[in-house]
């Protein structure tokens, strides 16, 4: 019985140290995407979740939500500049159900309208956090994206 007791004090700790840690990254990545903006001159909204967005182009077609496909081209990268992804780049647009991304893309994208752009900054707990999917991104990292939103189905 006290190991048990014991055994569920270390997980409650563990746990709680594991939430400790992911509040520590949600207070340092909006303190990066600010300074960012700020250093680079950009005025963002932010969500209740912590995204920041910009709408650079309005577009003139309906928003998405959860359920839909959209088609888009984006650019990947980190706040240093390096791109680790970009539909661009491969010279094709990219269709997905919005349903299958990252959470920043789930809540940044519906910000958009069909035939608009914007850009957004992902803090890490609505990206990858600690669960990089590459080399090329790491772990706990502020993501940014360049979109452009083509159709909504």
């Amino acid at each position: 019985m006290k190991q048990l007791i014991l055994l569920l004090i270390g997980a409650a700790i563990f746990a709680n140290g594991c939430k400790k840690e992911e509040e520590d990254f949600t207070v340092r990545d909006d303190e990066t995407i600010r300074a960012y903006l700020v250093d680079n001159g950009l005025t963002a909204e932010k969500t209740e979740e912590g995204l920041y967005y910009i709408i650079t182009e309005e577009g003139p077609g309906q928003q998405p939500n959860i359920a839909n496909q959209v088609t888009v081209h984006y650019k990947g990268y980190l706040l240093d500049g390096t791109i680790f992804d970009s539909s661009y780049d491969r010279g094709e647009k990219s269709t997905f159900s919005l349903g299958a991304v990252i959470k920043g893309w789930q809540i940044g994208i519906p910000k958009l309208s069909e035939g608009g752009a914007g850009r957004l900054f992902i803090p890490s707990h609505l990206a990858y956090g600690a669960n990089s999917p590459s080399r090329q991104i790491p772990s706990h990292a502020v993501l940014a994206f360049d979109i452009e939103l083509f159709e909504v189905r």
